[in-house]
This record gives structure tokens, C-alpha cells and sequence, in this order.
């Protein structure tokens, strides 16, 4: 895993902008000695931004990337011009991502679709300038509000893989061979368990120029939900999976014991997945006869199921053909990736180091004061006039 560039965790301290304040000025002209109060308005601090993009579908781009930080408001000037709004940023995420907080674990939000966006940090408003509060009891109010502070988190972005349908099986079942012959993937493959260490993704095509979407996903094993094995990290994958495929070799000892054991890994992640719909595949039959098929197909699992053979490609044809009638039980067919999200088990989650300290704020030191420091507002509103003349 430390070579692979399939990166679907990471974690960010994200920060938004701290909108800008209002200025106190007074208008003060050559021929216009009682102008007035002038103050602009502070500008807005800037959002931070999660997009989803096709073009990503892994957060290798955010590995490195430990502190994403909006641009702050600036304050307001004379003339009631406005302090310019902080640049927000933002964060390009591939389909499926979520977000959680780091310190909590609690979900914040998710991104589906291309193009989506989600304001995950809210920008601090600018504060309003002192010409706001001008009233005819109070011409010369020496006040204006300060912008909002900004909001600061840190936040775990997790992937889960969008697919269509999901291969669930043991270590060598073949769903690595699966892939490569009905889609144009290259995972891994080879005669040793835990070959494949990532999820891997295919376009599967179907007749009259159709398609959806098929995911390998790592080999599960008896504790898996547990740990065992690669335990948790991948079996998050499944959840965004419309239909689930089983894939039990055809030499297992007990078909039904190894497609329970599936089962029961599963339901003890997340209970929802069982309301999903599966098919059972039978996969290296291209060791079995006509009659030793039938007979084994007497005492399977009470779901959909065929024989095939990804070898010589026996029963991939029907095989496409149940995929899509499932994917079309309910009429069209239609995309539907929403799932209930939990929160995030942060002691499950293991980062490199990141306590590093964080960027400091200064933004302060650049900002100006517009507000007259020697202005009398008595006597340029005349209330001191009477001492002056004595």
C-alpha cells in the first residue's frame, strides 16, 4: 500500500476567510466642512468549496496538501467604498467523496455528481460601515462592526468508490479475471490471495452502445469487519454499489458456508447492504460438466445465480443480461448512489503525522484604519462652538 498512488483518505485543516470591518470615516472636503460619516463596508471572507470532478478518482492530488486556506475580506475605505471579498477556495474532489470532521467524526457532507458543489467552511460576513448608522439624533456615529470571524476545521475526506456493481468474493475468486475480460481494466492478477490491494474499475458494455460501471474491490475474509485481512479500508466501497455480484469459485468446499460468510461480513459493516440486490456467480465452472452443474445448482443460495467461466468466457453473455435486468428491475435505469452515512470511527483512521502547527493569522498587520483619529465630532457638529467663541 505505501507504493500505491490509489490514495482514498486524507486529511486537511481547512480554514475560511474572516470577513473585512466596516470603516468609521468622515467625509472631510475643502468647501463641504460637515460631510459626514463616509465608511465602507468590510468585504465578505472567502468559502471554502468542495466540487466533485470526473477527471479524479483518487485524493492523490490532496496527499500533500495539509492546509487550504480562503482569502480574508478587506475593511472598508472612505467614500463608502467597499473592502474587497476574500478568494475562496476550491478543493477539486473526485466522485463519492465524503467529508467528516477529523476531531469528531461527525459526516458534513458528500459530492455525487460532476460539477456539484458544497460550501464546507462559510466565509465570515464584512462588518457595515459607520455611514450605516447615521440618524438625525446621531450624525456622527463613531462606530462600525467588525467583520465575522472566520470558521477553521480540520476534515478527512473519504472515498467511496461510484460503481454501478460490486464484486464481493474471497481472495482468488476470481473477480480480478472478471474485470479484465468484460471491460478493458488491467488489474492484477495472479495465484496468491490479496493480489489485488486497490480498488479497480471498468466500464462494462452492453447491446445498443449501453454500459455501466463494474468495481473490484479487495478479496474479504472471515473477520473482515473486524479487521482482519485489509479489514474495513475497502469494504466502504460496496456502499455506493447498486447491485452486488458474489463470486464463489466452483471448487469451494461449501458454496453456501463461503456466500454466508459474505453475507454475514457485510451486514455486521453495514446492515443496509443486505436491502441491496445480489446475484450469485459460480465462477471457474469451466471445470464442471452439464450434470454435475445441475446438480450443484439444486442446493444454492435462493438468489439469482449462473455458472461461468471468465477463462474460456462461458456464461459472461448471460451474465451482462442479468446485470442489466437487475440494474433495471424498477423501469429505467437510473443512477442512485445515496446511501446513509455514519459517522466516522476516527480511531479506525490512521494518518501520517500532522501535527505540525498551524499557518498564523496576521492578517491584521495589513489592514488600514480609515477612522479620523484627531475628529472631534462635538465641535464639527457645532455642540463645542459656544466654549470657542468665549
Amino acid at each position: 500500500m505505501g507504493e500505491s498512488n490509489f490514495i482514498d483518505y486524507v486529511k486537511i485543516y481547512c480554514r475560511s476567510g474572516k470577513g473585512g470591518r466596516g470603516s468609521t470615516h468622515f467625509r472631510r472636503e475643502k468647501y463641504i466642512p460637515k460631510g459626514g460619516p463616509d465608511g465602507g463596508d468590510g468585504g465578505d471572507g472567502g468559502d471554502i468549496i468542495l466540487r466533485g470532478n470526473r477527471n479524479f478518482w483518487t485524493l492523490l492530488h490532496l496527499k500533500y496538501q495539509r492546509h487550504i486556506l480562503a482569502g480574508h475580506g478587506e475593511s472598508g475605505s472612505r467614500r463608502t467604498s467597499s473592502g474587497k471579498s476574500g478568494d475562496s477556495k476550491v478543493i477539486e474532489v473526485p466522485c463519492g467523496t465524503v467529508a467528516y470532521d477529523a476531531e469528531t467524526g461527525e459526516y458534513l457532507c458528500d459530492v455525487t455528481e460532476d460539477g456539484q458543489e458544497v460550501i464546507l467552511l462559510k466565509g465570515g460576513r464584512g462588518g457595515l460601515g459607520n455611514n450605516h448608522f447615521k440618524t438625525p439624533t446621531n450624525q456622527a456615529p463613531r462606530y462600525a462592526q467588525p467583520g465575522e470571524p472566520f470558521q477553521e476545521r480540520r476534515v478527512i475526506f473519504e472515498l467511496k468508490v461510484l460503481a454501478d456493481v460490486g464484486l464481493v468474493g474471497f481472495p482468488n475468486a476470481g473477480k480480478s479475471t472478471l474485470l479484465s475480460v468484460v471491460t478493458s481494466a488491467k488489474p492484477k492478477i495472479a495465484n496468491y490471495p490479496f493480489t489485488t490491494l486497490v480498488p479497480n474499475i471498468g466500464i462494462v458494455s452492453y447491446r445498443d452502445y449501453k454500459s455501466f460501471v463494474m468495481a473490484d474491490i479487495p478479496g474479504i475474509i472471515e473477520g473482515a469487519s473486524e479487521g482482519k485481512g485489509l479489514g474495513l479500508r475497502f469494504l466502504r466501497h460496496i456502499e455506493r454499489n447498486s447491485l452486488l455480484l458474489f463470486l464463489v469459485p466452483a471448487d469451494a468446499d461449501d458454496i453456501h458456508k463461503e456466500y454466508r460468510i459474505l453475507l454475514n461480513e457485510l451486514a455486521q459493516f453495514n446492515p443496509e447492504l443486505l436491502d441491496k440486490r445480489r446475484i450469485l456467480a459460480i465462477s471457474k465452472s469451466d471445470m464442471l460438466d452439464e450434470e454435475l452443474m445441475e446438480a450443484m445448482a439444486q442446493d444454492l443460495p435462493e438468489i439469482p445465480h449462473i455458472f461461468i467461466s471468465s477463462i474460456i468466457g462461458q456464461g459472461l453473455t448471460e451474465l451482462k443480461d442479468m446485470l442489466w435486468n437487475a440494474l433495471n428491475a424498477d423501469g429505467e435505469y437510473r443512477k442512485d448512489f445515496s446511501i446513509t452515512h455514519r459517522n466516522l470511527d476516527i480511531k479506525a483512521v490512521e494518518f501520517e503525522d500532522d501535527d505540525e502547527g498551524l499557518p498564523l493569522d496576521d492578517s491584521d498587520d495589513d489592514w488600514e484604519d480609515d477612522e479620523d483619529e484627531d475628529f472631534d465630532p462635538d465641535f464639527y457638529y457645532g455642540e463645542g462652538l459656544e466654549d470657542i467663541k468665549e
